[in-house]
């Protein structure tokens, strides 16, 4: 779910659609160019959308004149920078990239990237991060997650201890097409389902391991959070699948995970009111009006799967009534992302307003190659838009696959969030067929220690693992950042158990 303000009752209607597929068999064009959406006029859809988002001054990242100009699909163009001057590390000493992919199956596509090489060893694992939304930028996870920065009040930039370059060669993409800096001159560029969104994303790191061929043979990891709970499956199938029939580069894949993600929406939804009963913030008797709506919800969410299309904005329709009731009874000012917390002063649950400003600025834009007409925002409402049908579709489908084939799946989550919140998201995982079902419902919950105090709670079974974190929220590594960069060493280790 992307990080915005919360709504005002009018406004409700659409809050759980703001979360920050796939048939394999599909077509780019099925995915890309072919769309008759049933949601409500693009007008109105913007005006629900534009109340969640963090700047909702303009509604979209996705055009800068002349992008056909010089357009060539399939190409790289990518430099080296430093944010730092004379006064820190040279270019070349840093290993610090950033760049353009032009997408081969696109009119004008320009997917943007970052690139940091390991603090550590160029033989560190290669990670790429997905960041939710749909429609969010890489940059909120870059900057005030897990990146090698962070950004001060006086918009300089400090070292991050805890980023994730410090274990691996770490890879931040703006993506579905429209999100963050990534751009085209062509609203069909923008993909609608998880296959687009697979598809562009192996393309792009087919690409990526032609440009950076001494990075082919390490380990690759798939991460990222909230919406991505769709992107990373979509991705690690399509990864899997491409290396299967031997197309292209064989990616090294080991692993993907998941951080307090939406995944399976049927199973989630229904885990709203219980945990909202359980954290105490509505009351029995709310509880026992707000189940109600649940057998409805189930019931769409399975027409959305085996029928798409319209039944599935009717489902996302259906089953965010059961989330907006709690948000009636609860009141808006607490925060959907960390339930210890109130929303800030006019409405933000988080202020990333520094962000904008610091991207914005020619100096930065320049240092990144990208176009200095180039407005960036944080989330798009475009991309949300667009990816309206692929909501409430059930991505969990295509895991126990990926686990039969040996490859590592880790599910962690925040315990204080509530929109993607652990008791769901544990729910589909125990829930999820596969040959070690029986085995991981077995297995006994154990301690996941971090300098010898208790960080949370682990459930291990083969290439399965789940990871409850104590006082964190929606965004773990910005909550628990020593923890949360223990837990990816110790999982990328094969010593998460």
């Amino acid at each position: 779910m992307e990080l915005g303000s919360l709504p005002t009752l009018s406004h409700v209607s659409l809050s759980v659609v703001l979360l920050f597929f796939f048939s394999l068999s599909s077509s780019y064009a099925t995915s890309r160019f072919t769309h008759h959406l049933a949601y409500p006029p693009h007008s109105q859809a913007e005006k629900f959308i534009r109340s969640l988002n963090l700047f909702p001054k303009d509604s979209a990242n996705n055009s800068v004149k002349g992008d056909n100009a010089g357009f060539v699909p399939g190409k790289i163009v990518e430099k080296k920078f430093s944010f730092f001057g004379d006064s820190g590390p040279s270019v070349q000493d840093l290993g610090h990239h950033a760049g353009y992919y032009s997408l081969p199956h696109s009119k004008a596509a320009r997917m943007f990237y970052f690139f940091f090489e390991s603090r550590n060893s160029r033989d560190d694992p290669v990670v790429i991060w997905l960041t939710g939304g749909p429609g969010c930028g890489s940059e909120i996870a870059l900057f005030f997650e897990n990146g090698p920065f962070h950004i001060a009040n006086n918009l300089s930039l400090t070292w991050n201890h805890y980023g994730w370059d410090q274990v691996s060669n770490i890879i931040f993409v703006d993506q579905p097409m429209g999100t963050g800096f990534s751009h085209s001159s062509d609203d069909s560029d923008t993909p609608h389902d998880e296959v687009g969104v697979g598809n562009d994303l192996y393309d792009f790191l087919q690409e990526f391991f032609k440009h950076h061929q001494d990075f082919v043979h390490n380990d690759f990891y798939i991460t990222g959070e909230s919406y991505a709970g769709h992107y990373v499956p979509a991705l690690a199938s399509r990864i899997n699948q491409g290396n299967k029939r031997k197309q292209g580069i064989h990616i090294n894949l080991k692993g993907f995970a998941i951080g307090n993600g939406m995944t399976n929406p049927a199973i989630q939804f229904q885990a709203y009111p219980d945990f909202a009963l359980e954290n105490r913030l509505i009351k029995r008797a709310d509880y026992d009006e707000i189940i109600n709506f649940v057998p409805g919800c189930v019931q769409d969410a399975k027409l959305c799967q085996t029928q798409g299309g319209e039944s599935c904005v009717n489902a996302l329709n259906v089953c965010e009534n059961i989330f907006n009731r709690i948000l009636v009874d609860i009141g808006f000012k607490i925060n959907i992302y960390d339930i210890r917390k109130k929303c800030e002063a006019g409405g933000l649950c988080y202020n990333f307003s520094s962000l904008v400003t610091f991207l914005n600025k020619e100096k930065v834009k320049s240092a990144l190659g990208v176009p200095k007409d180039f407005k960036f925002n944080t989330c798009s409402t475009a991309v949300k838009i667009a990816m309206l049908q692929d909501w409430m579709k059930n991505l969990e489908v295509g895991i126990p696959a990926l686990l039969e084939d040996g490859i590592r799946m880790l599910l962690y989550a925040g315990e204080k969030d509530l929109i993607c919140n652990w008791l769901g998201n544990s729910r589909w995982v125990h829930a999820m067929e596969w040959s070690g079902q029986k085995g991981f419902g077995r297995s006994p919950t154990v301690k996941f220690v971090v300098d010898g105090a208790e960080a949370g709670s682990l459930t291990s079974y083969g290439p399965l693992s789940f990871l409850k974190v104590h006082e964190a929220g929606h965004l773990v590594p910005m909550d628990q950042p020593k923890v949360a960069l223990q837990m990816l060493k110790t999982w990328m280790g094969g010593k998460l158990h």
